[in-house]
């Protein structure tokens, strides 16, 4: 586990990667803010280890012992970007808003991804998040493009 400290408006802030199923679970309260959808710490901890198979990682911020955000991330390679940082999930405890931790959440996801040899720092964010499209402008983030998706039906019938 690694444990790094950085100076932000917060000087107790650390980060480390979660990555015991417990350190997993003991988060769920913070992520399912962001992603409502998921059932339970078990179900949301069993996701984490499935993604862990294509390079996901998760990272806390904490404040002594108490988790304020959470970055998930992974490096991948694509010929759009070569090798690149792609920030799947970012959220910070509604609680502790507006104390710079998803700043220096992505600082720190940017330091990796630049010790890791990226040259590109990817995320998406829903057209409807205008709050979140203004926090990854001051962050200094570029929109570049729409994201687009399609649900696809798993039916039988449709898979044959």
């Amino acid at each position: 586990m690694d444990y790094r400290q950085r100076e932000t408006m917060n000087p107790l802030l650390t980060f480390k990667h979660l990555e015991t199923p417990g350190e997993v679970r003991s988060a769920y309260p913070v992520m399912k803010e962001l992603r409502p959808h998921l059932a339970s710490a078990d179900a949301f901890a069993e996701q984490v280890q499935r993604q862990r198979g294509e390079a996901y990682r998760l990272l806390g911020a904490f404040d002594g012992e108490r988790l304020l955000g959470l970055a998930g991330y992974r490096r991948m390679t694509n010929l759009i970007y070569g090798p690149f940082v792609y920030v799947d999930d970012l959220v910070v405890a509604a609680d502790n808003k507006r104390g710079g931790v998803g700043s220096a959440l992505l600082a720190e996801v940017r330091r990796i991804a630049r010790d890791a040899g990226c040259a590109q720092f990817v995320l998406d964010t829903g057209l409807h998040m205008a709050l979140a499209q203004r926090f990854y402008f001051r962050n200094g983030l570029l929109a570049k493009g729409m994201h687009f998706r399609q649900a696809l039906d798993m039916t039988e019938e449709a898979v044959q």
